[in-house]
């Protein structure tokens, strides 16, 4: 009787340490966006895996607890295999079973309840973990006393150490975006260029402005006593779209811009129009700023610091360049 029931507590100790880890995997490789999709056609598992992925922490604690809780129950089946087998056998058999019990159960374990249903939801992890969304649910619920604490004891740790898992998901939202990008290229949706586009978006999402700062004074400017032509000249030489002009004060400060296109059109002889410069902290990230650049309608921006100080100078193209070649460029891309 007591094998039997040691064979059953490792059949379900071998099956949990599947689930959970197979589940591990298809949570952290499944597309959110089909996850979403089908929640919002009503699909109430759905509805609680969505909701699960907005609190990793606590899936992490209900699957460290599942696992817990099967090695515990393979190894019990273990010693009660092993006393069952050596019983009135002597201590030598014991101690040799209970040497070779784990030694033989080792691989069963490893293929079966890590290796092989991690394999599988890594090739269908929306489906599988679909298919498991009831039980993680299930598993989510019953484990909540003691999950909880695991994640109180996280939150507390962030807190103490100011680490925040923001940058993780950021980066597994970069990841699952990236996936998609890659199916709807298979399926032909996207052009290679579109693709190209979105993985620079990507990459260049959380970099702030400042990598992309070139210094005042490597930056041309004209002088207010300039003449058309004389801009027009300093734009070719210099080859750049857009060009600083400098204030009549005795210490020059910058008064704004010129775009050297509406300056070649313009029929007057006067350097104009003038331009307005946007005023942008340092600290803003890639795509807030070209964004906000875009919508402001200006091609260039002053970047300052937290005292309002001029750190640099920051044009359009040399924020679009990065999400199209990947690199950083320098200044004077000419758009004209």
């Amino acid at each position: 009787m007591g094998i039997w029931i040691a064979l059953v507590l490792a059949g379900v100790g071998i099956f949990l340490s599947a689930f959970f880890s197979g589940s591990e995997t298809g949570f952290y490789r499944a597309t959110r966006v089909r996850l979403v999709l089908d929640a919002l056609g009503g699909d109430p598992i759905s509805r609680g895996l969505v909701w699960l992925t907005g609190h990793p922490s606590l899936f992490v604690a209900t699957v460290l607890v599942g696992n817990n809780l099967a090695n515990y129950l393979t190894t019990l089946a273990i010693v009660m295999s092993t006393q069952a087998l050596t019983f009135q056998q002597g201590h030598t058999a014991e101690y040799l079973t209970e040497l070779i019990a784990p030694l033989a159960l080792a691989p069963v374990l490893f293929v079966y309840g890590e290796l092989l249903p991690k394999s599988l939801f890594l090739q269908a992890p929306n489906r599988l973990l679909r298919r498991g969304g009831p039980l993680v649910l299930a598993f989510v619920v019953l484990f909540f006393p003691i999950s909880v604490l695991l994640w109180g004891l996280s939150k507390m740790l962030e807190r103490l150490t100011g680490q925040s898992p923001d940058p993780i998901r950021l980066t597994l939202a970069r990841r699952e975006l990236r996936r998609v990008l890659e199916e709807g290229h298979e399926a032909g949706i996207l052009d290679p260029v579109q693709r190209s586009l979105a993985r620079g978006i990507c990459s260049m999402a959380d970099q702030p402005i400042s990598h992309f700062t070139v210094p005042l004074e490597q930056f041309p400017r004209a002088r207010p006593d300039m003449t058309k032509q004389d801009v027009l000249h300093l734009a070719e030489r210099h080859r750049i779209s857009v060009v600083i002009m400098e204030t009549r004060d005795a210490v020059p400060e910058l008064a704004g811009y010129v775009r050297v296109i509406e300056l070649g059109l313009s029929r007057s002889d006067e350097v104009g129009p003038l331009h307005r410069l946007l005023d942008i902290p340092e600290e803003t990230a890639h795509v807030a700023a070209l964004m906000q650049m875009q919508s402001a309608k200006e091609s260039l921006a002053r970047v300052v610091g937290e005292r309002g100080e001029t750190v640099g100078i920051v044009t359009t193209d040399d924020l679009r360049a990065p999400l199209f070649r990947g690199g950083r460029p320098t200044y004077g891309n000419p758009t004209t």
